[in-house]
């Protein structure tokens, strides 16, 4: 069988023809080989360069490989914070026309850690806190897109910093399956596997003297059930209000604004004596706040990061002359957000020695120069200006920070 290679891009196919193919990944030569963290996995797993891009080559069987490539893209068409899947090779052959697997080839997820590279340094519980918290809304906006994940666990999953949060992507759909929605039950069977895996993974880590002597890793995995639980109920429930208290149904949509989700599609019914309302979220979609800024501003970001940003960019939307909520006349806010990416966030952010940076995105680097400006204006008692935190961030924080940066791809 000759060698086949599909592709989402047309310009990959040209660029994946120049890899060796005809090797095993484990045989593949350390000069196209890229240096990152792995985490573990069922398969042989390579990081590597294919022109400009980064990329993941996993070796599996070919139906396992094409079924896991078709997930990936369903799930990047649904929006669910997955790793982009650029290609699915199969018919490879070794150079005695041996059969070789098929590999998958995704994109490498830039400023991504699998867990066990996070705690190579003993984390924190309440690091550990946030990575439950990344790991329960990652798995409730699965389910409530119809994806049964069937495999939920750290291993299978990448964290990106976010904003003093984690944000979860998804790495391995090899055991997922997407329906119309998801019953009860298969929520619950999801639900319980991540229990278990993750209790598994974190007993490992006892083992090994890398988990912090305060953890109970079977309490700790039961958080999980806890924290998807909670946010759960508050995007699904039902809600009865007297009749006349339609500013409750706001309410509740406001606090769902808050939790970071969209109420796409809702459901609103008077009772039978016409004395009270219910209201039921029907369509919830996750990244309100990623929506808001990016069609503000053109910024792309996590979650909690644009949250953020936001906030920052109202806090100095009111102090320009030409800001009037509410004046037709006045600049609309599409156009002072453009100035405040212009004048005010971009010039932070590359006033940051590129360097320096290490695996943080630039939304990263603003709300952590927004945050040592807060520390620092409460130690002097008043505000310090963005300009000075940035001066002292880069001279006092950043160099102490670099060991523990995700180094920088090498060239």
């Amino acid at each position: 069988m000759a060698l086949q290679i599909s592709a989402t891009n047309p310009e990959h196919p040209a660029l994946l023809l120049e890899l060796p193919w005809h090797l095993p990944l484990e045989e593949w030569p350390e000069d196209i080989l890229v240096p990152l963290p792995r985490g573990i996995s069922r398969h042989v797993v390579r990081y590597a360069r294919a022109g400009a891009e980064v990329i993941a080559v996993k070796e599996l069987a070919e139906r396992p490989a094409l079924r896991e490539y078709e997930l990936l893209r369903d799930l990047d068409r649904l929006s669910i914070p997955a790793v982009d899947a650029l290609a699915v090779v199969t018919g490879r052959a070794d150079r005695s026309g041996g059969p070789l697997e098929s590999v998958l080839v995704t994109r490498h997820l830039g400023g991504s850690m699998p867990y066990r590279s996070m705690f190579e340094t003993t984390m924190r519980p309440a690091t550990m806190h946030r990575l439950m918290d990344a790991l329960a809304v990652l798995l409730v906006r699965l389910h409530l897109a119809g994806f049964a994940w069937g495999d939920c666990s750290l291993s299978n999953t990448l964290f990106r910093r976010d904003a003093g949060a984690y944000a979860a992507y998804l790495v391995d759909a090899e055991t997922g399956d997407l329906h119309p929605q998801l019953s009860n039950g298969q929520r619950d069977y999801d639900l319980d596997l991540a229990r278990v895996n993750i209790s598994g993974e974190l007993l490992d880590l006892e083992a090994s003297g890398a988990l912090h002597p305060s953890v109970d890793p079977v309490e700790f995995g039961m958080e999980i059930c806890a924290r998807y639980h909670r946010l759960w109920e508050e995007l699904t429930r039902t809600s009865v209000y007297p009749a006349g208290k339609y500013h409750y149904i706001e309410r509740r949509i406001r606090r769902l604004n808050e939790l970071g989700f969209d109420v796409a599609e809702m459901q609103i019914e008077h009772s039978p004596g016409g004395d009270s309302v219910t209201f039921v979220p029907k369509v919830v979609d996750a990244g309100h706040h990623q929506r808001q800024l990016l069609r503000l501003t053109g910024l792309d970001a996590e979650e909690n990061q644009a949250r953020r940003l936001l906030s920052d960019l109202e806090s100095w939307m009111a102090t320009q002359e030409d800001y009037a909520p509410g004046d037709p006349l006045a600049a609309r806010p599409e156009v002072l957000a453009h100035r405040w990416v212009r004048d005010v966030f971009r010039p932070t952010v590359r006033a940051v020695p590129v360097e320096l940076r290490g695996s943080m995105d630039p939304a990263e680097i603003y709300h952590e120069l927004l945050e040592h400006r807060w520390f620092l204006s409460e130690r002097a008692q008043h505000d310090i200006g963005l300009d000075t935190a940035v001066t002292d961030y880069i001279e006092k924080i950043l160099p102490k920070a670099r060991e523990t940066l995700e180094p920088t791809l090498p060239q």
